[in-house]
């Protein structure tokens, strides 16, 4: 027998087990293997002003709306704590949203520390000929009339909303489902 479940029932459950998990997660520090390098973050997010506040609803070096700074553990306001402060903070969001959470600045979050040396790998096997080209069959005239359609460029102003969207997209854990919706659209 099959059970079907409700959008409603699934959310009641991810969202129960998410409360349950964060103040585990945030009672646990911050101890971490990992490096991170929240300097550059916040250099990338507020030009490396830890006290920003621009009135966007984003506040601090690394840019927290007020609710991921409460959910992770912070009080009163982020751009009013100190830069420790702010990195305590980031480490639970980090744990509670991972890199998504800094969609653009996530990718200077770690550190390279240098690669321990290795002997030289062997050399590859050489690469099989490649199968000569085939030229694609012509597609038919009907069709074609909707491949040679011109998609205008979007406005700069449309991709201020979508970069608004996608951290609001990021704060409630659908990230990635957002960029692949927004890699499915043409011309963005």
């Amino acid at each position: 027998m099959t059970k079907f479940f409700s959008k409603r029932t699934v959310g009641t459950v991810l969202v129960t087990g998410v409360l349950a998990t964060v103040p585990l997660a945030l009672a646990t520090g911050t101890a971490s293997a990992a490096t991170h390098n929240w300097d550059a973050v916040a250099q990338c997010e507020s030009g490396g002003n830890w006290s920003i506040n621009t009135g966007n609803g984003y506040y601090g070096g690394l840019q927290f709306s007020q609710s991921t700074w409460e959910a992770n553990g912070g009080t009163g306001m982020p751009h009013q704590a100190s830069k420790e402060e702010q990195i305590r903070v980031a480490e639970n969001t980090l744990q509670t949203q991972g890199p998504g959470a800094w969609p653009v600045c996530g990718q200077y979050l770690t550190v390279e520390e240098p690669a321990p040396a290795q002997a030289p790998a062997p050399a590859p096997a050489p690469a099989p000929a490649p199968a000569p080209a085939q030229e694609a069959p012509a597609l038919p005239a009907e069709v074609q009339q909707y491949v040679d359609i011109a998609i205008p460029a979007v406005p700069a102003e449309v991709h201020q909303y979508i970069d608004v969207a996608r951290g609001v997209a990021v704060e409630y854990g659908y990230g990635e489902q957002f960029d692949q919706v927004l890699n499915a659209l043409p011309g963005v």
